[in-house]
């Protein structure tokens, strides 16, 4: 423990988190929950920056953690009628989205994590979790690796970082198809409407994507919100948006920035050029939060005839490492 840091066990709610604190600065992950970054806030000015569960939401929220925090999807997002074939193995998931006959989302969002380590040094507070996959873990049925996922998060005066990393221990290659449901509050400051949130991402090309919500392999024509929405900015909620897009790095960078413009302060999201994805949905344009997801892989990736670096498909060798860095921070 430091003056300006501290990182300590105490309940969110009714669920066991690990706090983390540095000046105004204080987040919560729960490791019973897929290691959710349930909350980032600036306690000086009020901001709520990450979607919250209310007390009253708790049992529904873990029923479906999707839509609150920073949930980790692996796979992430939809495989057509839960199943594919990749390096000559067939993957075959439980079907879970019955109005689109796919599966959506993995498995470890609603696993438990480990907690490794927490604690203080002189420039922040940290938590590390993981979670490794062997033949005892109900995951292993679905994703027949022996791998582990670790999960780094730490504050500091330049905001909230994330490090993730995803090792395979195997004997064989595996794919590694990662994503998060980041969950954003807009607006995140107490004295604010929607009509003061606009936001630009760094987006390419959209996808087409079928009645099954699958990428169809082609791109489809930009409307007018999502130009402004690559360039100048427009309202998280113009329209409604369930949408699938490539990256397109701006300036080096691979990122989302909401401006309050009632503040004066743009929250960034700097989620690193590995995520050559993104997905973004709104809720039906419904105010209050919005989800820019930073995503490794197409949806339904190994499915896809296109090649693999075009729709990032990783292939993880034996023994190796794939890692990504990405931050959260305040910007007036």
């Amino acid at each position: 423990m430091t003056e300006e840091g501290r990182a300590f066990e105490q309940l969110f709610h009714d669920e066991p988190a690990v706090w983390l604190q540095w000046k105004s600065y204080e987040a919560a992950v729960l490791p019973n929950i897929g290691a959710n970054l349930i909350a980032f806030r600036d306690n000086e000015n009020g901001y709520m920056l990450l979607r919250e569960p209310s007390p009253e939401e708790m049992d529904a929220f873990r029923e479906k953690p999707v839509i609150h925090g920073i949930p980790v999807l692996f796979p992430p997002n939809r495989y057509e009628d839960g199943t594919f074939t990749w390096n000559g193995r067939k993957y075959t998931f439980p079907v879970n989205e019955e109005k689109t006959g796919n599966h959506l989302h993995g498995f470890f969002h609603t696993a438990a994590w480990t907690i490794d380590n927490y604690g203080v040094s002189a420039s922040e507070s940290y938590a590390q979790l993981s979670i490794t996959i062997e033949e005892t873990h109900p995951i292993y049925t679905y994703l027949p690796h022996h791998f582990t996922l670790r999960l780094r998060y730490s504050l500091s005066d330049s905001g909230l970082q994330q490090h993730i990393m995803v090792q395979n221990l195997d004997t064989e290659p595996m794919p590694c198809l990662l994503a998060f449901h980041t969950t954003i509050n807009a607006p995140f400051a107490p004295g604010s409407t929607a009509d003061d949130c606009r936001f630009t991402m760094t987006t390419g090309d959209r996808w087409e994507l079928n009645e099954r919500m699958l990428p169809t392999g082609a791109y489809q024509p930009m409307k007018q919100g999502e130009l402004e929405m690559k360039s100048t900015g427009v309202s998280p909620f113009w329209e409604s948006m369930d949408n699938h897009y490539t990256s397109a790095t701006k300036n080096g960078r691979n990122m989302m920035e909401l401006t309050d413009s009632k503040e004066g302060v743009t929250l960034v999201y700097d989620v690193g050029t590995a995520y050559k994805q993104w997905m973004i949905w709104n809720n039906g344009a419904t105010p209050g939060f919005f989800c820019p997801e930073p995503q490794l892989n197409l949806v339904n990736a190994p499915n896809v005839a296109l090649p693999a670096e075009q729709i990032g498909l990783v292939s993880l060798e034996p023994g190796g490492i794939w890692e990504e860095t990405s931050r959260l921070y305040l910007r007036k």
